[in-house]
């Protein structure tokens, strides 16, 4: 059997909304890789957002996912930028160990004339801000927030800079999105995908991480550069030749990939990981937040005889009666 005659699904391929961690030893990397299909499509088709916003929204559902999924606890990973661009929020949401969930908030005005300038890049959507990283594991724990400086830079970037500062771990990022046309029963239909590759160096030997992509790093203290070190710039060469189709490709797949990039070094591939579209909004949680209203809030949230509230992750509508929240007498 050749390599074309292997078909999805055989030989344990984790195909799409799976994350697949993997491991290259001799080079001293380790990452995850996953190939977004189904679930980012439901995410960003119940919003009918514009492409543009869609485009960005599904960048930060990728990115989340490689990054929540990293997670060896219970807890919560909340990716969430705050901008001056068109595009002024995004929020994705991963709880171990599989449910996600996003949004994006953004000005209709500022972004049709933003697409007409031609300037609809994902740097020129989010304009200047901050990203935050947010690790919650629960309301006995402290929450730990790494933030990130936006000013023109992609998600990308922003997510190497983050490791590069706050971790100090050599990162590379690379994210793929793209709207597909499939055969549906009823002819062509479109559906969003998203494929993201991380990859670290984490060598055993604590000296070796003294790259010149980290804060006071020289690469090699003054002394002739260790040939060892070139693992991590071979990961980053072999990391520059992947295309974006072959992120999105479900007939390359995340294992398939791994192998392209890395047998001649060798490359370990776990189990993957799914991933599903799962809200955790509840009409108990929306109720214990109107139940700290005030009477002049609850009078102020009611419409036409109700109180009406959609969530903004999935867009499910809740209705209460206003009676329910009258202060006892």
């Amino acid at each position: 059997m050749t390599e074309t005659d292997i078909k999805l699904g055989e030989f344990g391929f984790a195909g799409d909304d799976h994350v697949v961690p993997f491991e290259v030893a001799a080079l001293d990397a380790r990452g995850r890789v996953v190939q977004l299909g189904p679930v980012l499509d439901a995410i960003l088709s119940r919003h009918a957002y514009p492409e543009p916003v869609a485009r960005l929204l599904a960048e930060a559902v990728a990115l989340t996912v490689l990054l929540g999924t990293s997670l060896k606890f219970d807890g919560k990973f909340i990716l969430q930028t705050r901008s001056d661009g068109p595009v002024d929020m995004l929020v994705a949401d991963f709880s171990t160990p599989k449910s996600l969930r996003a949004y994006a908030r953004f000005d209709a005005e500022r972004l049709e004339k933003a697409v007409r300038e031609g300037k609809a890049s994902p740097s020129d959507l989010l304009g200047v801000g901050v990203l935050a990283l947010t690790i919650d594991q629960g309301q006995y724990m402290q929450r730990y927030q790494g933030i990130v400086q936006l000013d023109g830079t992609s998600l990308e970037e922003a997510a190497r800079t983050y490791f590069r500062q706050s971790e100090q771990i050599p990162t590379e990022v690379r994210l793929s999105v793209a709207r597909q046309l499939t055969r549906g029963d009823d002819g062509a239909v479109e559906n969003w995908r998203a494929g993201g590759l991380l990859a670290q160096f984490l060598p055993e030997a604590p000296d070796r991480l003294r790259l010149p992509d980290l804060p006071g790093g020289d690469g090699d203290d003054g002394d002739a550069p260790d040939p060892t070190d070139d693992s991590w710039n071979e990961v980053k060469a072999l990391l520059g030749t992947v295309e974006h189709d072959e992120l999105l490709d479900p007939t390359v797949g995340s294992e398939r990939l791994l192998y392209r990039l890395f047998h001649e070094h060798g490359v370990r591939v776990f189990e993957g990981t799914p991933v599903i579209d799962d809200c955790s909004c509840s009409r108990d949680r929306i109720r214990s937040v109107l139940d700290s209203f005030t009477a002049e809030e609850i009078a102020e949230s009611t419409e036409n005889g109700a109180i009406s509230v959609a969530c903004e992750f999935c867009s499910k509508q809740y209705e209460f009666d206003p009676a329910e929240f009258a202060p006892a007498q």
